[in-house]
């Protein structure tokens, strides 16, 4: 793989805690706002600009990217953001309790995602994707990276882990409870090397992103005449861990009935098909386990895949979806159905219970989605379901910018 340093934008430190915010999609507007209260700086008013417009501004108008280029272009004036001195590479690392992620922050070539040496696991949407292209394009920057992973390397991981013996750049903890702490590399020359052997990366969050950032590159290269292929817009921004440090947190199900079916009519079906245990633990032990909470009382369920089953049809929410969701809840596409919902495992098993005890139907508890799994999809070119993995602590966007 090829990466490279970048002379982007940063906040100094005593900044960089309220600079850096969540990514732009995992909030909705109002969520925003609260979030950006009391915070003039926050990178928010440039990734969702409409909180700084009227409430029925269109989040899709052209007010909403004129507004953010111009508070991008403030904190660049004001010294909310400055441009580095030279090129670099960062250390950026998390830690939420005793789980700890070190990602090296760099550039990827649009080269290697068209040629799916980056590789991908999930459709993007076309509203989503053509919002994050005008707002790249009226930028010329990439303000929120695109969340890689690849095979563990172990001269990558002695690079990472003596940089991170130095004093950081960036050590503060964000009112979630998630620390984060970043280390400068200039020119990063040994890292680059280092990323040679490392054979193609895996998006695991940030599709959208990386697949505005490769149509703002065609549409640049298409304005320029002169185009080489060595120009920034060829470059995305990106952090890049290894799988054996990141967190997969479960995608859980709810579904608003059963169906117009009696409780115990319903639990002889899946009996049927899955075999029932009860007073199981809310959440399951192992892959091909699932948890289901009806009627306040968890039961245990076995997924069990055909046994010549592709990597997409072995994951245990495709064969609750085959065997269950669809035949007997009439859940036909999740994608669509107003009568599914799903809960980020961050909320836990009880935000379940809470749910279904409050408003009824039934909810599904899922073991974590494992990074071999989805690489395996990836390599096989196919699409992981929806809604399959959660990946937390989120990358904060804000504290390293590209621009072009």
């Amino acid at each position: 793989m090829r990466i490279h340093a970048f002379q982007g934008l940063v906040p100094p430190p005593a900044l960089a805690p309220e600079v850096a915010c969540v990514p732009y999609d995992v909030v909705n507007a109002t969520e925003a706002a609260a979030l950006a209260a009391g915070k003039p700086r926050t990178l928010l008013r440039v990734d969702r600009a409409e909180i700084d417009l009227p409430k029925e501004t269109n989040p899709y108008s052209d007010a909403v990217y004129a507004k953010a280029l111009e508070t991008f272009s403030k904190m660049q004036r004001e010294g909310t953001l400055n441009r580095e001195a030279g090129p670099s590479l960062y250390v950026y690392e998390q830690q939420m309790g005793v789980h700890r992620q070190r990602g090296i922050v760099a550039v990827c070539h649009v080269d290697d995602y068209d040629a799916n040496l980056i590789k991908k696991h999930e459709k993007t949407r076309p509203d989503k994707e053509d919002d994050r292209t005008r707002l790249i394009d009226t930028l010329s920057a990439n303000t929120g990276p695109v969340f890689l992973t690849y095979r563990d390397d172990a001269a990558i991981t002695a690079l990472v882990n003596t940089k991170t013996t130095e004093t950081p750049v960036h050590d503060f903890t964000a009112p979630d409870g998630i620390r984060h702490a970043a280390w400068r590399v200039p020119g990063g020359t040994e890292w680059v090397k280092a990323f040679e052997r490392v054979r193609c990366l895996y998006i695991a969050d940030g599709h959208h992103r990386a697949a505005s950032a490769a149509r703002v590159a065609r549409l640049r290269r298409s304005r320029n005449p002169q185009h080489t292929g060595n120009e920034d817009y060829n470059w995305f921004l990106c952090v890049l861990f290894p799988a054996s440090e990141l967190k997969i947190l479960p995608y859980n199900r709810l579904v608003v009935d059963l169906n117009g079916l009696a409780p115990v009519d319903f639990l002889a079906k899946v009996k049927e098909t899955f075999g029932l245990e009860e007073n199981a633990a809310p959440s399951p032990a192992a892959v091909g386990h699932v948890s289901m909470y009806l009627g306040k009382k968890w039961y245990g369920l076995r997924m069990k895949p055909a046994p010549d089953a592709d990597p997409v049809s072995r994951l245990d929410v495709q064969v609750l979806q085959d065997k269950l969701l669809a035949p007997v809840l009439g859940i036909a596409d999740v994608r669509t159905s107003k009568r599914i919902d799903f809960v980020g495992g961050i909320r836990g098993p009880g935000e379940l219970v809470k749910r279904v005890d409050a408003d009824g139907g039934v909810a599904f508890s899922m073991f974590p989605v494992t990074l071999n799994q989805l690489m395996d999809i990836s390599d096989a070119g196919q699409i992981m379901p929806p809604k399959s993995t959660w990946f937390e602590p989120k990358l904060r966007s804000g504290l390293f910018v590209h621009t072009f």
